[in-house]
């Protein structure tokens, strides 16, 4: 689908891939991996600025698994606009470092979205990886098989999360690691990571495959695979919205997080939690990278929601244009083998925050 406007052009906050400058961020080296190109020697490891040196000394031992990293990291950025597409705060990237801007360097909601869909993708896709047969050091998880308690016969290619989730706890986790975890934001990530994670764990799935004359189901043989990763998306998107607000509390020896209201029951180690509440974003501040505001916004006139008008414009009203939509339609399929549409085009309204 495309858009011709009719008398003006439409202004959208665009997502901007180019991360080649760095400032000091967490999460500076996940924007770093998404924007470079193929990771196949140790010299490649010195050069990712990004890395703290104990992720390049990781780095340099498992090159073979940076490709697969650098894969994660840009499925991360890829699903975290997908999510927040219709909110305020819509998970546009920045030129500079880091990705984010300073949304993510203060310990919000989003900060804790960030940092578990970025944890859990690069489990993923360092698990997809090994089934895939890519990587020397994994292939598919062995310790699924025999027969189940329901009777059919493990075989086939069980995704090895055990090693994709090992991987990232040792890659991703390192950084707060490194640091302590004395501090309140070090546990805060550390959480939230492992219960990105936990997203792709508790929603592992069995597929099967039936065998026998015509069809038949005589024998069944099955494997563990992960869910999509849009379902990983998801299950996070929804911690993110029943998400805790926490504070750290000194029980014995050890720093725990607890909630901050204490009616509130204690959070699981699936649910994400924050620090601190989120700005409204709604204005552009040019002293916090990363707060675009919503002036030029598409937003939804009908909906009550957070993408409709008022809420998405902050009460500052919109403005309404018709524009062209050029789409395909009345496709046919022509044998063999193609599909052959016409261009159908029509006048549409588009409603822009102001």
């Amino acid at each position: 689908m495309s858009f011709k406007a009719s008398k003006r052009s439409i202004r959208l906050h665009p997502y901007i891939h180019d991360t080649s400058h760095c400032a000091l961020s967490s999460l500076r080296y996940l924007a770093k991996l998404s924007s470079v190109g193929s990771i196949r020697d140790e010299e490649t490891c010195e050069r990712l600025r990004g890395l703290i040196q104990r992720q390049v000394q990781i780095c340099k031992r498992s090159v073979e698994v940076m490709d697969a990293v650098r894969r994660g990291a840009q499925l991360a950025i890829d699903e975290c606009q997908f999510q927040f597409r219709n909110r305020r705060w819509n998970c546009s990237t920045l030129e500079t470092m880091p990705v984010f801007g300073k949304v993510i360097t203060q310990g919000t909601r989003e900060a804790a979205f960030v940092y578990a869909i970025s944890a859990a993708s690069v489990a993923f896709a360092v698990t997809r990886a090994c089934s895939s047969g890519e990587l020397e050091k994994c292939g598919c998880d062995h310790n699924v098989h025999g027969v189940s308690p329901e009777g059919f016969q493990w075989s086939g290619c069980s995704d090895n999360i055990a090693y994709g989730v090992a991987f990232s706890q040792s890659f991703v986790d390192v950084r707060e690691r490194s640091k302590g975890q004395s501090s309140s934001r070090a546990l805060m990530n550390l959480h939230n990571n492992e219960a990105g994670r936990k997203a792709i764990l508790s929603h592992m799935r069995v597929e099967c495959k039936c065998h026998g004359v015509s069809g038949s189901c005589e024998v069944k043989t099955c494997w563990k695979a992960m869910p999509p990763f849009r379902k990983v998306g998801n299950v996070i998107k929804e911690k993110f919205d029943g998400a805790t607000e926490v504070e750290q509390r000194k029980v014995g020896s050890t720093k725990i997080l607890v909630p901050r209201n204490s009616q509130f029951k204690p959070h699981t180690d699936e649910d994400l939690v924050y620090l601190e509440p989120s700005p409204d974003f709604c204005d552009f501040d040019a002293r916090t990278p990363g707060m675009l505001g919503t002036v030029g916004r598409q937003c939804n006139r009908t909906s009550k929601a957070i993408d409709g008008c008022e809420l998405m414009c902050c009460g500052r009203g919109f403005q309404t244009q018709e524009v062209e939509v050029v789409d395909r339609c009345s496709c046919k399929f022509h044998w063999c083998c193609y599909v052959k549409c016409k261009q159908c085009r029509k006048m549409v309204e588009v409603h822009t925050c102001r």
